[in-house]
């Protein structure tokens, strides 16, 4: 009798080879997730499981809106990529290990799925040009189901090694016209297998586990001394390829932001601006930023930058109206509260008052620009109406301005406000160039005179502009505006920018509160 083929039988060793690869590569890629998740300190499932849609979305969003069952769900979903990824690696315990991740990812395809009724929302993990019914999370699950029902030990791994091991008949692997080996003829085979290419056969995974492992530690900084010594060459500051770039994450929050009073609202001291999330950046010549500014800001984006900053204790978004649908599907769909305060910018200022009232605004203003044109142009009675239809919704009515003269002159024409906004930053950087006309880098022309008008001003202030667009440090733009009486600050973040933002602005505040020249007002 011939001993056993060391090919596993009738099996044929591209088969085994396919099957294998097959089941290495989905582990890699839910280990992979794993890791990323758990890298990231603080990922949660929320965003996801709010904005499910399909026949389960109540329940799914129920889950999210439910932060002790959130929580458990966060730490399944971390450790079970990782722990079912690190077993399809290894090929051990293979057929529970696709079982339970064709159940994962079946769950992850409830949530969103690939059907006709896509949701009435852009989301970045929805892709409408997918096929109907296929997407990739679907077809990874049937990989799973399919190598659950297929013999573990036909697959090199962990579970076919144990199995010859303990002289156990490979299920699958004889032909039904061959005899099972003798014992002996068992042994001789292993004796000749085993210590060569069996063993390296069945211990596929652990080179792929281990080539992902040095990858992620090099990417987490560690670094082979060849690597070390060309890196100490690297100048970080002139060369292409910086040594690293790290931001603060929410576990490096050191407070939250404390709150405020406009009228009877209550507004945290730091208010998250708008316009990078609409694209309205300041770029000065530089023409593309604007469109790289949206592409950034998908929609997805959108709700884990105001999710953040919520966490923060940043409670109010302050933008233009062009945004009222978005924050209207945040609230719904995350179960969000942050403020929105409008500017009502725009061609027809009471229709975009309306338009703010209608969609939710806790509070609204007349517009910086806006503001500074009808005084210009003499009509005041504009803005006398956008602050009754304001106040006719009993929100916090206010005006905003570039220029000092314009709020001079509301206040000379008997407007009254609930609040200010006015421009407000130093003149202590290169590129303002004081003396020369207003350009796209300088917005507060006279900041010692707006300070000086604004300390007799019981009204509170909102500051905006406070670093001139990226030309002035926060440490620094804040500790001016706050030492010189703003009562909040509004500034646009990034979701990388908000938690180290708000550390600075926690800083800042501490210091500078003896030497305010203004009283808190609100």
């Amino acid at each position: 009798m011939n001993a056993r083929p060391t090919n596993g039988g009738s099996w044929p060793v591209s088969i085994r080879s396919s099957l294998t690869l097959l089941r290495v590569v989905v582990g890699w890629h839910l280990f992979h997730e794993g890791v990323a998740k758990l890298a990231q300190g603080d990922w949660t499932a929320k965003n996801y499981l709010a904005t499910a849609y399909g026949p389960f979305e109540q329940l799914f969003r129920s889950i999210a809106n439910h932060p002790g069952l959130l929580r458990l769900i966060d730490l399944l979903n971390i450790w079970g990529l990782l722990i079912l990824g690190t077993l399809l690696l290894l090929g051990w315990g293979t057929r529970l290990a696709a079982v339970l991740g064709a159940i994962l990812l079946g769950l992850y395809y409830a949530a969103h799925p690939a059907l006709v009724v896509l949701p009435p929302v852009s989301l970045p993990w929805v892709n409408p040009k997918e096929d109907l019914i296929v997407n990739e999370v679907f077809l990874e699950a049937m990989v799973l189901v399919a190598l659950a029902v297929v013999p573990s030990r036909i697959m090199w791994g962990l579970d076919a090694w144990i199995a010859l091991r303990r002289g156990r008949r490979v299920q699958g692997e004889l032909g039904p016209a061959e005899e099972p080996p003798s014992l002996a003829e068992r042994s001789a085979s292993d004796a000749v297998v085993w210590p060569r290419r069996a063993v390296l056969a069945h211990l596929v995974g652990l080179p792929v586990l281990g080539a992902w492992t040095i990858s992620w530690l090099r990417r987490r900084g560690w670094r082979v001394h060849e690597e070390e010594a060309l890196r100490g060459r690297i100048d970080g500051a002139t060369s292409a390829t910086i040594p690293t770039f790290q931001f603060s994450q929410l576990k490096d929050l050191k407070g939250r932001v404390p709150v405020g009073r406009i009228g009877s609202l209550p507004v945290s001291r730091l208010i998250l601006g708008g316009n990078l999330i609409g694209g309205w950046a300041h770029a000065r010549d530089l023409l593309y930023v604007s469109k790289l500014v949206k592409a950034y800001h998908h929609e997805g984006k959108i709700y884990e930058t105001l999710a953040l900053a919520e966490q923060c204790g940043i409670n109010a978004l302050l933008t233009n109206p062009i945004l009222c649908d978005v924050i209207n599907r945040y609230w719904k769909y995350t179960g969000g509260k942050i403020l929105f305060i409008s500017d009502c910018g725009g061609a027809d200022l009471l229709e975009r008052v309306r338009v703010s009232i209608d969609k939710g605004a806790a509070a609204c203003y007349v517009q910086g620009e806006t503001a500074d044109r009808l005084i210009r142009t003499g009509q005041v009675d504009t803005i006398a109406k956008a602050l009754e239809l304001i106040r006719s919704a009993r929100l916090p009515a206010g005006i905003g301005a570039h220029d000092l003269k314009t709020l001079q002159a509301c206040v000379e024409h008997g407007l009254q406000v609930d609040f200010w906004m006015k421009t407000f930053h130093h003149l202590n950087y290169w590129s303002a160039r004081p003396g020369e006309p207003p350009h796209d880098n300088r917005y507060c022309d006279q900041p010692e005179e707006v300070a000086v008008w604004m300390a007799n001003r019981p009204e509170p202030w909102i500051a905006f502009k406070t670093l001139a667009a990226g030309a002035i440090h926060p440490r620094d733009g804040f500790r001016y505006a706050l030492e010189h009486g703003a009562d909040f600050l509004c500034v646009g973040m990034y979701d990388f920018q908000i938690v180290e933002d708000v550390n600075i602005f926690l800083s800042v505040l501490a210091e500078v509160e003896p030497r305010r020249l203004r009283p808190w007002r609100g």
